[in-house]
C-alpha cells in the first residue's frame, strides 16, 4: 500500500505545486518580464537601425565635396545675416559704380517674434510659412544705367539666393538715375 500511496501523494503534490506556484508565476511575473524583454529587444533593434542610418548619412555627407557644402551653405544659409548681405550689396554696388543711398529691411514675423532694427532700416512683420524664411531689403541707389545693369548682373550671379521683387526707376537729365528696388533673400529656419 505504501508503494501506491507514495507515488500518488507525489503526483498530488506535483499538481498542487504546478497549479499553486509554477503556473501563476509563469503566466504572471514571467509573462510580464518576457513582454518587457520583447519591448526592449524592439527598442534595441530600432536603436540599431537608427545608428546604422545615421552612420550611412554621415558617410554620405562626408562623401560630399567640402567646397560644395560651403557653396550650399552660402546659397541657403542657416541664418539671415542681414549685416553681411548689406555689406555684400554695398560692395557690389561700389564695384558696379552705383551709389546706395538707403537700405530698409523688412523681416518676416514667423522667423522671430521680436523684431529688431538694422543700421539703415527697420523691421516690419510680414507672415511667412515653410522651412525657408525670407527678408525683404528695400534699396535706393543712384547711378548710370550701365552701372545699374552691372549691379543687377552681380545680383544674378551671386552665390546667395536673392530675388528682385520690385523695381522703380526715376529718370533725370544728367544721365544719372534714381533706382528703388526690393530684394528678397532667403535662409533656412
Amino acid at each position: 500500500m505504501n508503494s501506491r500511496v507514495l507515488p500518488l501523494l507525489a503526483l498530488i503534490a506535483t499538481i498542487a505545486i504546478f497549479f499553486g506556484y509554477v503556473k501563476p508565476t509563469w503566466s504572471g511575473e514571467i509573462a510580464n518580464l518576457n513582454t518587457a524583454i520583447a519591448a526592449d529587444d524592439q527598442a534595441l533593434a530600432a536603436a540599431d537601425a537608427y545608428a546604422s542610418q545615421q552612420n550611412a548619412l554621415i558617410a554620405a555627407r562626408n562623401a560630399i565635396n567640402p567646397q560644395d557644402l560651403s557653396r550650399l551653405s552660402t546659397f541657403l544659409p542657416s541664418s539671415a545675416d542681414n549685416v553681411g548681405i548689406i555689406l555684400d550689396l554695398n560692395a557690389l554696388a561700389a564695384r558696379s559704380g552705383l551709389s546706395l543711398s538707403s537700405i530698409d529691411v523688412s523681416k518676416n514675423a514667423a522667423a522671430d517674434a521680436t523684431p529688431t532694427s538694422a543700421p539703415n532700416g527697420t523691421f516690419s512683420a510680414t507672415p511667412s510659412t515653410g522651412s525657408v524664411n525670407s527678408v525683404d531689403l528695400s534699396l535706393s541707389a543712384v547711378g548710370t544705367y550701365s552701372a545699374f545693369q552691372t549691379f543687377l548682373q552681380g545680383i544674378e550671379k551671386s552665390l546667395r539666393l536673392l530675388d528682385v521683387q520690385s523695381l522703380s526707376v526715376t529718370g533725370s537729365d544728367t544721365g544719372s538715375y534714381n533706382y528703388s528696388m526690393t530684394i528678397r533673400l532667403y535662409w533656412l529656419r
